[in-house]
């Protein structure tokens, strides 16, 4: 038994040190990514460590169904819409409709929706990143 102890020990020590000292930094690296999709959303960037922030996905709607009502919070928030025409719903505002293909901005703290108002799949790209709280960056 105390064999068995002693080499439990010696078999932590040496899985401890084989370990980094330091957590290891990955660096977001240049991806392609196809827009294929089996169903209604697809994850394309997930943010950090593969990206520096941003996450996107492909979102694809039947006719009359939306996304549902969600809020960038802290980040502002594009779509590329390459099919079909929607509306874009701004909790308080009149819709905004639109048909592709086109782009549709969401700023920071935005609750919002989109639905699809045609006969056909919807389908677009959303792109979500984190807002700066000092304004853009500077081109310095």
């Amino acid at each position: 038994m105390r064999a068995l102890a002693m080499f439990l020990a010696g078999l932590t020590l040496l899985l401890l040190l084989s370990l980094p000292l330091q957590p290891q930094a990955s660096t977001p690296q240049p991806l392609i990514l196809p827009l294929t999709c089996n169903g209604s959303d697809c994850p394309l960037l997930q943010g950090p460590p593969q990206t520096a922030g941003m996450r996107s996905g492909f979102v694809r709607l039947k006719p009359g169904a939306s996304v549902g009502w969600h809020s960038t919070a802290s980040n502002e928030e594009q779509l590329i819409v390459l099919h079909g025409q929607g509306d874009a719903l701004i909790e308080g505002q009149l819709a905004r409709p639109f048909n592709s293909p086109i782009a549709v901005y969401f700023p920071p703290a935005t609750r919002h929706n989109v639905t699809n108002t045609g006969s056909s799949d919807l389908e677009y790209v959303y792109v979500v990143a984190p807002a700066h709280k000092d304004g853009p960056p500077s081109n310095n």
